[in-house]
Order: structure tokens, then C-alpha cells, then sequence
């Protein structure tokens, strides 16, 4: 059990400037913001922060500007949003260090723009560090998506506030208690359902999840791996050939739970030719220009029927190329049954959180994490970086 301190422990006196560490890295279309969940899940923590009277310095990342100012990684169009969202004036600054934050009032609320604008903020640098540290008295960590990377203001910041001056928010203290539901999994049958495109990233969160769950099915590119490794043909269809070698022994190693795989595919000659779509067995194999680009029917009802005894669910990535019509039936499915489940159900981010929002059943999921690599890795049993540095 990880226990870190928490907001409530924190004595904020009205006016105290508090440095709230988020995770507003949200997808953008320009300047369109096309899901703002990690900024609704802040909410909770930033009107309990105001009723206590402090003065809020919010601070993120956005993108992958490498240490360079970068227009189409400004935060600017996340100010905007998060105006709308709290209903309340946020105070917009070009930069994040050089900043003077001493005449704001309790309960007004300032954001900074982009961290990753300085390359110190990667390099867990603590001259970088000590600039952010002058712009508050307290600090706060709600961006989980961001723990498992050692940065500046996730890891050296935090170690220049007095223990009872720094705190995880109520958004990191919700991710903590879910994940562990699944690492500390009491309630059984445990289904891990995994999709994506590749293994590699996935390694370890695999290995573990098949130590802990009882059965876990796999989607997706990631299917398309396995099934080769067992000697399928796989026609045109994407294979992280780097990690057939980790297929092969994961599926030899039989290690706790069963590796359930696809028995029949949905292919095509390619994303764009949806009147050559067809249902194939797995048995049969793929010819050669074929892709797979879904789980088919039989799989669907298979999987399907795996949810629904499950007592708790760990679910990261789709079935396919949802983001497509003609190849969205597999993830649209299994978020119905994650969705109608009875069960501790937890999404780990990513692409997994967009095909549940797609899906309209989001509101049924137990938990959907804010990170993506972050949730991987502590179920994998990663030291995150961001969560140790809290501890009480």
C-alpha cells in the first residue's frame, strides 16, 4: 500500500500561494481542445483549494517542445478552457520562471505557460527547480500522467518544500487508491483486457498482469504479435517483430493467468477500402496483402462473455483502428462490457480513455486514469518518481 501525504494535511492559511502541478496535456486540433477530461479532473482539487483561500499557481506540460518555445505547444487555448470549465478569471502568464506571483489574492488562480518551454524542466534541473520554488509557499501534485518521469517540477521541487508543505491532490490521492485495487486485487475472477498496437512499452505491465489477473485477453496490434509468434500468417497486418521473441516466452512461461487471443479477425487491404472487408478465422491465416485491422465477431462474444464474470477489470488499449467506423465494433464492444460489468473497472488511459468516451459509457467505468504510461508502470510495479517524493 503506497501512502502519500495527502491535501487534507496541509495547514493552507488564506492567501498562501500554492504551486498546483497538473497534467493539462491534452489532445489539440490546432487550437481546439478535443478532450478535456484532465482538466475536469482537477476541478475537485482546485474548489477545495479556493474555499481554503489560496492563492493557485497552476503549472503543466504540453507536448514535446524539447526545451524550445513552441506556438503549437502553448498552453494558451488550455487557459481558455479552464476559464470556461471553473467559471472563474485565471490570470494568463507568457513563461513559467521570472514570474512575480506576490500579488495574488486567495482564491484567484494563475497558470504558466508551457514547463517543457525550458530544458531544465526535463532535466530534473534544480536551478530550475529553485526558480519554481520562489513562486509559492505550498505545492500540490495532481499529474499522475506525468509521475513516472523524474522532472523538475514532479521530483526536485517537491524536495524543496518542507514535508508538511507538499501533498499529492485529490485527483493523484483517486488514482492511487484504484490502481491499487488492481495490484492489490481482492475481488476475483481479475480480467485484464489489452490492446494497442505494440508490445514493446508493454512488457513489463504484461509480465505483471499475468501474474496477477486470472485471464487476460489481447486485442489489437498486440494480438497480431502473439498470434505470429505462434506461427500464424498475419499477411499485411502490423507485427512488432522486435518482441516476437517476448510473445513466444510469455505464452511458453504460463505464468498465473491464461493468455486468451483472438480466434477470427476483421481485414481488409487497407484502412481505406472498407467494401473489401471481411470476417477471417485465426486458424485460416491471412494472405498476403490482408491487414488486420479488428477482433471479429467470435472473439468479440468471447471476450464479451470473460467480462462479464469478472469481478475486477484492468483495460488498456483498443481492439483496432477505432478511430475508424468500419473497424470501431471490437473497442465499441468491450467498453459495453466493461461498462456492464459488475465490477471494479479501470481504464488506464490513452487511447483506452478516447474509445471509452467514444463509446457514451464512460460515466459507468469505475476508474479512467488521467495517465497512460504512468498506470503501465505502476502496475507494473515502477518506482514513480512523482508518488515517491510524497510519501508519508
Amino acid at each position: 500500500m503506497i501512502n502519500i501525504r495527502t491535501l487534507d494535511q496541509l495547514t493552507i492559511t488564506p492567501g498562501a500561494r500554492v504551486f498546483y502541478r497538473v497534467d493539462y496535456n491534452v489532445p489539440l486540433e490546432g487550437s481546439r481542445i478535443t478532450d478535456a477530461t484532465r482538466i475536469e479532473e482537477t476541478l475537485p482539487t482546485l474548489r477545495m483549494l479556493r474555499e481554503r483561500g489560496a492563492a493557485i499557481v497552476l503549472a503543466s506540460h504540453l507536448g514535446r517542445p524539447k526545451g524550445e518555445r513552441k506556438t503549437k505547444d502553448s498552453l494558451e487555448p488550455v487557459h481558455a478552457k479552464l476559464e470556461e470549465l471553473l467559471g472563474a478569471p485565471v490570470q494568463w502568464m507568457h513563461d513559467c520562471i521570472g514570474i512575480d506571483t506576490s500579488h495574488l489574492q486567495a482564491g484567484e488562480l494563475m497558470l504558466l505557460e508551457n514547463l517543457r518551454f525550458h530544458p531544465g524542466e526535463e532535466q530534473n534541473d534544480s536551478s530550475f527547480a529553485a526558480e519554481l520554488r520562489k513562486l509559492a509557499d505550498f505545492y500540490v501534485n495532481d499529474a499522475f500522467g506525468a509521475c513516472h518521469r523524474a522532472h523538475a517540477s514532479i521530483d526536485a521541487l517537491p524536495r524543496l518544500f518542507e514535508k508538511d508543505h507538499a501533498a499529492g491532490g485529490l485527483l493523484l490521492a483517486k488514482e492511487l487508491e484504484f490502481l491499487q485495487k488492481v495490484t492489490d486485487v481482492s475481488d476475483r475472477p481479475f480480467v485484464a483486457l489489452l490492446g494497442g498496437a505494440k508490445i514493446a512499452g508493454k512488457i513489463e505491465p504484461l509480465e505483471a498482469l499475468m501474474k496477477l489477473a486470472d485471464k487476460v485477453l489481447v486485442g489489437g496490434g498486440m494480438a497480431n504479435t502473439f498470434l505470429a509468434a505462434r506461427g500464424v500468417p498475419m499477411g499485411g497486418s502490423l507485427v512488432d517483430t522486435d518482441s516476437l521473441d517476448v510473445a513466444r516466452r510469455i505464452m511458453e512461461t504460463h505464468a498465473g493467468a491464461e493468455l486468451v487471443l483472438p480466434v477470427d479477425l476483421v481485414v481488409a487491404d487497407s484502412l481505406d477500402a472498407p467494401a473489401d472487408i471481411e470476417e477471417i478465422d485465426v486458424a485460416e491465416g491471412l494472405v498476403e496483402d490482408a491487414k488486420a485491422f479488428d477482433i471479429g465477431s467470435k472473439t468479440i462474444a468471447a471476450f464479451t462473455a470473460e467480462l462479464k464474470g469478472a469481478k475486477t477489470i484492468f483495460w488498456n488499449g483498443p481492439m483496432g483502428v477505432f478511430e475508424k467506423e468500419e473497424f470501431a465494433k471490437g473497442t465499441m464492444a468491450m467498453a459495453r462490457a466493461v461498462a456492464e460489468a459488475d465490477a471494479i473497472s479501470v481504464v488506464g488511459g490513452g487511447e483506452s480513455v478516447e474509445a471509452v468516451k467514444a463509446s457514451g459509457f464512460a460515466d459507468r467505468i469505475t476508474h479512467i486514469s488521467t495517465g497512460g504510461g504512468a498506470s503501465l508502470e505502476f502496475i507494473a510495479g515502477a518506482t514513480l518518481p512523482g508518488v515517491e517524493v510524497l510519501r508519508s
